[in-house]
């Protein structure tokens, strides 16, 4: 098998073997990077000399016999992630000159276990899309299929994973810019439980709804990397105390007693046929690995986006309120007074996602409007949140299909931003209750991949890992590369 193909298990037991050297591993990932990404735009920076000299260290360590699963094994991080003395930009001009000062905890943890940095991805500016059009950067190609997107906001990193320039890459999930770009880039991503994984130092969006995450080829090789990235930190006050199980001690256990439920609302119009016969095929062979496959409803599962796209925007212009350019950032040049600064800076720095997204959280926000917008959306989030619970009452997993349709053209939406937001509409519940979800490949409509979401209960990743892990042992769609 070439080394590209290879899961960060086989590239384990090969650095354990010391059939291969993490210094070469990662010197062929970077000539992948240099030759494919000039056409699929999935990095903004590539770290070569850094990314070396970890390699070098990892070999060090591989030699002492103190490595660690994942010892040299590349990554690539989404540019939203804070990486000490290497640029974080988050796909904006406003911080396209911003040099992170200190790591966010997922990279410090990455380094402790010796894990190699390659580069940062391209991402939407601010992780605010469903396409990864809206980077300073310019958009990703989807590697299947250069005139469409990847998938948004983490397009960069499931591009990156699904055209093997990297092996494993990093994520965040706030209305399903894991799950979605892994659904159409044919690849696993999940997004761990709200809380599971610490946000300190990933610059925030929507501070009650982001989520970090891995990509990877596998159910397994993303279960691996969430042994390193969960856990609890007191630098969060948002991430929990919760004790982290070893995540693959359960991948082998056998379906047989596992309760499926997949939503009749899941199934209404909205979801093109095509794709709801490779979902209908997944839960079938779900099914014959022993699962009892049940109906079930989620009956406010139609008010998710509007209520969601009233709690993000005005969670988006809280947070984004810091960029000013006062202390760091992009700085308007020869402004006239302080109010010149403040709205040139944020006139040129912004995108029209974000200025979109920023007017209509701040209207939600505003005197007069609180009660009957954002106050009346958190009602609905509750709503949202109390029919999975009581879904759970019944089954073990709910299943369904991660969008609408496979990736879709680039330009295609972009002047229809209602279009664009109903691309979520699988996902974003998940989010507004704070569960698990997860995508795997599940097969392809012409030729375009698409992905099977599985969410579980608070806390309970280890059963979506479990089900992933079983449907890959059954399938090679996973193994199928652009």
């Amino acid at each position: 098998m070439s080394l590209e193909n290879k899961t960060l298990v086989e590239l384990s037991k090969d650095l354990t073997a010391k059939k291969v050297s993490s210094v070469e591993v990662t010197q062929f990932y970077l000539d992948r990077i240099a030759q494919h990404n000039p056409a699929l735009n999935a990095f903004i920076t590539v770290c070569n000399e850094s990314a070396l000299a970890e390699a070098k260290e990892a070999d060090k360590k591989i030699a002492s016999g103190h490595a660690g699963p994942l010892t040299g094994i590349p990554y690539a991080h989404k540019d939203i992630f804070c990486t000490d003395g290497i640029k974080t930009s988050c796909g904006s001009k406003m911080l396209d000159n911003f040099i992170a000062p200190y790591d966010a905890t997922v990279t410090t943890k990455f380094k402790e276990a010796g894990m190699v940095m390659i580069g940062k991805t391209n991402m939407d500016e601010f992780a605010m899309g469903s396409s990864n059009e809206n980077s300073f950067y310019g958009p990703v190609k989807n590697p299947w299929d250069h005139t469409r997107i990847p998938g948004g906001s983490s397009g960069g990193s499931a591009a990156a994973v699904a055209a093997r320039l990297v092996p494993a890459a990093t994520g965040t999930d706030t209305g399903g810019s894991i799950r979605q770009p892994a659904s159409m880039c044919n690849i696993t991503g999940i997004k761990p439980t709200y809380g599971r994984v610490s946000r300190y130092g990933m610059i925030a969006f929507a501070s009650s709804l982001d989520q970090g995450g891995p990509f990877a080829q596998t159910a397994e090789d993303a279960a691996l990397l969430l042994n390193i990235m969960a856990g609890h930190d007191e630098k969060d006050s948002t991430s929990v105390i919760h004790d982290v199980p070893d995540y693959t001690a359960e991948l082998n256990k056998p379906l047989t007693g596992l309760t499926i439920g997949f939503a009749k609302e899941h199934f209404a119009s909205g979801l093109e046929n095509d794709v709801a016969v490779v979902i209908q095929e997944a839960i079938a062979e779900l099914q014959k690995l022993g699962a009892t496959i049940k109906e079930i409803s989620l009956p406010n599962t139609h008010l998710a986006v509007p209520a969601y796209y009233v709690i993000a925007p005005a969670e988006c212009s809280s947070n984004l309120a810091r960029y000013d350019g006062v202390r760091y950032g992009y700085r308007c040049e020869n402004p006239k007074n302080l109010d010149d600064l403040y709205c040139r800076t944020r006139g040129e720095g912004f995108g029209l996602e974000i200025k979109r997204r920023i007017i209509v959280g701040t209207y939600a926000l505003s005197s007069g409007y609180y009660d009957a917008y954002y106050l009346k959306a958190q009602k609905i989030r509750r709503l949202i949140s109390n029919d999975y619970q009581t879904a759970f009452k019944s089954v073990d997993l709910i299943v369904g299909p991660t969008a609408p349709s496979p990736a879709f053209k680039l330009g295609e939406k972009v002047d229809d931003p209602v279009s664009m937001y109903l691309s979520d509409i699988y996902t974003i519940g998940v989010n507004l209750a704070g569960l698990p979800g997860m995508t795997i490949p599940a097969g392809f409509v012409k030729s375009l991949p698409i992905g099977l979401q599985l969410i579980a209960n608070y806390f309970d990743e280890s059963r979506l890992f479990n089900a992933a892990h079983q449907f890959q042992q059954a399938t090679d769609w996973h193994k199928k590369t652009p």
